[in-house]
Parts: C-alpha cells; structure tokens; sequence
C-alpha cells in the first residue's frame, strides 16, 4: 500500500461575504438551487451572514465552477465582478471605501487581503510611473479562473464607481490561458493583456495613488477598521493554532488515535483547553476532524495515485461502503463518479 503523503498546510478560507455575492448573483440570473449550493459548500446559507464566517477556499472554488456550469456563461466571473452593491462588499470594502486617497485604499486592500482570501498572495510595488498588484495563488490547485475574473472586475469597478470613475489599467497580465471570451479583458481594463503569466498583474499610472476618494466617512472608517483589525487578529491566531490541529489530525487520520483527548496531551492541554482554543477561533473538533478528512478525500478521489479502498484506509474508514457514503454526503457524487469527471490532480499538494 502506497504511503500517505505528509499534509503539512492548514486549509485556507475566504471571506464569507465573496460566497454570498455570488450566491445572490445567481439568484439575480434565476439559477441558484439552494441545496445544490449548501451541498458544494459546506454550510447553510444562513451562516454566509456571520461576518466573522469563513469558507474553505476549494468549496468557495467549487461553487464557481457550479455558477459557470449553471449560468452557461464562461465569463462569469468578469460579469459578476461589474455588478456594484455596496451592501455585498463584506467589512474590508467599507475600510477601502472611506481612505483618504486610492494609494490609501490600496495599502489597506494588501494589509487586509488574507480576509478576503487567504489562498492567493497580494502585493504591490511601484516602478517608474506605474503602480502595480499582483495576486499569486499560493498552489495551482487554488487557482480559480472564474474568482480571478471577479477579482479583476471587482477591484476596477468599484474603483472606478466609489473613486476615480476615468481610471484605466496601462496593462495587465493574466495567470491563467487566453479563454474563449479574451476581447472582454481589454474593454473592462482599458489596456493590452497578456494571458499565461506567471502571476495575475494590473498596472496603472502611479498619478491615480494620489485621487483623493471625495464621500468617505471618517467615522465608519474609524467602526469598521477597529472590528476588522480585530478578525485579522483572530484569523493569525487561528493561522498559528489551527495550522498545529490541522497538521496534528491530518497526520493521524489514517490511525484509530483521532481524538480530543490524544492531540490534546500532544499540545500540553487538557481537552477542555483545547475545547475552548478552537471555540474563540469559531472552530469545533468534530468540526475540524471533518473539514480535514473532506479536503484529503476531494485530493485523493480526484487522483488516479491511489485505489478507492486505499484512500479509505487512509481517512480512518473502517470500510470502503463508509467511505463511499460519507463522500456522497460530502459531494452528493459517489467517489467513482466524481473521480471520472475531474481531472487527475497530484494528491501530494
């Protein structure tokens, strides 16, 4: 029997309020099927209103691949990310919204990102005239096409509605293949692009860092930077704890020792200590043990790297009939079905 790989990454989240704007854009297109889309994600729908919630990036993922399939629309992620509703923006849209400047905003968008995703690194750089982002997805399995798009739409759009409405990229640069739909890039952004980059950028001229944004609020700048400095305080906190459990139950999922009481001794806790860490991290161990054991079984199903009865003895199943029901519960796919239509992945990352 081929070993396990060892998983030595927590799982990263995006910000509740992403899923929730394109939940409602699909209900906009008349599409969303409200089971289908808790099924995908994980979570009931109400729970997308906690603006403390969380959502595993590859379900945020595997929700855009859904909304593409359902919509019939290949730009999908261009033509939600042009929708402007201020009451979808989540906190972090309020702090860029009421800088004093857009080079402000944009200090804050990067500080702030690993709220809104933590599964694709944010930075920014000036050379010369020009201003530059560049978002990197941190594995290729947590590139999404489709988020990418809304992120590039979003970002230009509200910009050009709450800030600068003449503001035009000078170029820009696309991780991902030229699509059947590349002529919409340069109409949304105003320059040349390029696809197939090592990493998604957006130039501008370095002069737009200086537009001052003329109806912020100092006051709801004020509330609201105060309460998402406090969730980028809890979400490192839970990077450090969480990273351990995670790392702690992923290594001993193919064992009969996944329990409180074990990784607790390992952690020099008491069970009740380790209760109340995840507690304040609005995590649960069931929970967690869970969300490991799903995230390992979409990788492991996904690859051809190991049989069915293999992948089964890794997550700690008794059987393959417990597996393969679990799974379907997961997914609402049987693990042989969802094998045959995704593309092998390496279950190693």
């Amino acid at each position: 029997m081929t070993s396990a790989p060892t998983d030595t990454t927590t799982t990263p989240y995006v910000a509740a309020s992403s899923t929730l704007a394109l939940v409602h854009y699909l209900n906009r297109q008349g599409v969303l099927d409200r089971l289908r889309v808790e099924q995908l994600i994980g979570l009931d729908l109400t729970q997308l209103e906690d603006p403390d919630r969380r959502v595993p990036a590859e379900a945020h993922y595997r929700l855009w691949v859904h909304a593409e399939q359902v919509t019939g629309d290949t730009a999908v992620g261009l033509n939600a990310g042009q929708v402007i509703d201020p009451e979808r923006m989540g906190l972090v849209g309020y702090v860029f919204f009421n800088c004093d400047t857009l080079g402000e905003a944009v200090t804050q968008y990067v500080r702030l990102h690993s709220l809104i995703n933590e599964s694709v690194n944010l930075s920014f750089g000036q050379t010369g005239e020009q201003a530059i982002l560049t978002w990197q997805a941190d594995s290729p399995e947590h590139y999404s096409r489709q988020d990418m798009d809304r992120t590039l739409a979003a970002a230009l759009c509200r910009t050009r509605h709450f800030i600068c409405p003449g503001i035009q990229a000078e170029w820009a640069e696309i991780a991902h293949s030229r699509p059947d739909y590349a002529n919409q890039y340069e109409k949304l952004l105003g320059g040349p692009v390029t696809f197939g980059a090592p990493a998604t950028r957006l130039a501008f001229n370095s002069g737009f860092m200086n537009h001052p944004i003329a109806h912020r609020n100092p006051y709801v700048y004020s509330a609201v930077l105060r309460q998402v400095n406090g969730l980028l305080a809890r979400l490192q906190t839970r990077r450090s704890f969480g990273r351990k459990i995670h790392r702690l139950i992923s290594r001993q999922m193919s064992t009969d020792k996944i329990d409180a009481d074990t990784l607790a001794k390992q952690c020099h806790m008491s069970r009740q200590t380790l209760y109340r860490r995840l507690k304040r991290e609005g995590l649960g161990f069931h929970e967690l043990v869970e969300q490991v054991r799903k995230d390992k079984a979409l990788r492991y199903v996904a690859s051809d790297h190991y049989a069915l009865g293999e992948i089964a003895f890794l997550l700690g199943f008794s059987e393959l009939s417990a597996f393969s029901r679990a799974f379907k519960r997961w997914t609402g796919t049987a693990p042989a079905q969802y094998r045959a239509r995704h593309p092998s992945q390496d279950a190693d990352q």
